[in-house]
């Protein structure tokens, strides 16, 4: 039988697992930088210490980042009791620290967690959210978003975010260096270079994307909605939200890289998920997670 241990311990292992790649890829990407430059030693301690510096860094600060990337403000009692007695009882019950609130400011609908373990976390929840659900359905969200702090899914999710922030950056600055790079000096064989290393930027960036999307299962959504339900005994209250949420979830300052976070796709368009979204959807189906929750009923 799995225990929420196990996940707990598959979500560490594979926070390792897909740094060791991350490492592995962006140094390998600046070596070949560095091939064409006739110095490839110097290039790959400089990827080398890059990766690891994004690495120490998104580990420590990504909940920071994130915060900062999507607009989000601190969440007062005083402004949003519902949102904070709400927390603060559900953690009172689980036994959990009391993570920090924020709120982004939209009409949207939507949430997040995010921070490395249960005593560095936050919960993020649109002001939309706040203001349109009842408190029951505000409930059914927090628990959801309760059971990633607990399974330690946001350290996962939180430090994918950042590095994936800084991969595309990098490579994007990399890329329009070489675009405007003069070439009248160079023989045939550096410009071939260049394009393989062109094309290698190219397919690196989706490629890292992807293993992205594999490393964050859909099923942590499922197991989240899961444990959101034992937390409040209530799967109506979220399966209502589900609902409701589904009509309005796309997020203005949400991005590729920080979608994954949220309880819905924040990319989704109001009328339907474009097929290329939906390719590459770190999110099941809200349909078929409000299948699942009704047999809990």
């Amino acid at each position: 039988m799995t225990t929420p241990y196990h996940f707990i311990s598959a979500n560490k292992n594979k926070t390792y697992l897909f740094l060791a790649i991350f490492i592995f890829l962006f140094t390998g990407f600046f070596y070949l930088i560095g091939k064409y430059f006739d110095n490839p030693g110097y290039y790959l301690f400089l990827g080398l210490t890059i990766s690891l510096s994004s690495t120490f860094f998104s580990y420590f600060y990504s909940d920071k980042v994130i915060l900062w990337t999507t607009g989000a403000r601190e969440a007062t009692k005083k402004e949003f009791f519902h949102f904070y007695t709400v927390v603060e009882n559900l953690c009172l019950a689980e036994g959990l620290p009391m993570p920090k609130l924020y709120v982004i400011d939209t009409p949207a609908m939507n949430a997040f967690a995010t921070g490395r373990d249960p005593k560095h976390a936050v919960i993020c929840a649109t002001t939309g959210l706040l203001e349109k659900l009842d408190r029951s359905d505000i409930e059914g969200v927090v628990a959801h978003e309760l059971s990633h702090i607990k399974n330690y899914d946001i350290l996962l999710s939180s430090i994918v975010a950042v590095i994936v922030g800084a991969l595309s950056i990098i490579s994007d600055v990399v890329l329009r260096h070489f675009w405007w790079r003069k070439k009248d000096d160079e023989d045939r064989n550096q410009s071939m270079i260049m394009i393989l290393i062109f094309l290698i930027a190219l397919i690196i960036t989706p490629i890292v994307a992807t293993l992205i999307q594999l490393a964050i299962s859909r099923k942590r959504e499922f197991l989240a909605d899961a444990s959101g339900v034992l937390m409040t005994r209530n799967p109506n209250g979220l399966i209502s939200a589900l609902e409701k949420i589904s009509a309005f979830s796309k997020v203005e300052t949400a991005s590729f890289s920080t979608a994954h976070l949220f309880i819905a796709n924040p990319l989704k368009e109001e009328r339907g998920i474009s097929w290329l979204v939906n390719l590459f959807s770190t999110h099941p189906p809200l349909e078929e997670r409000i299948k699942v929750l009704r047999k809990m009923e």
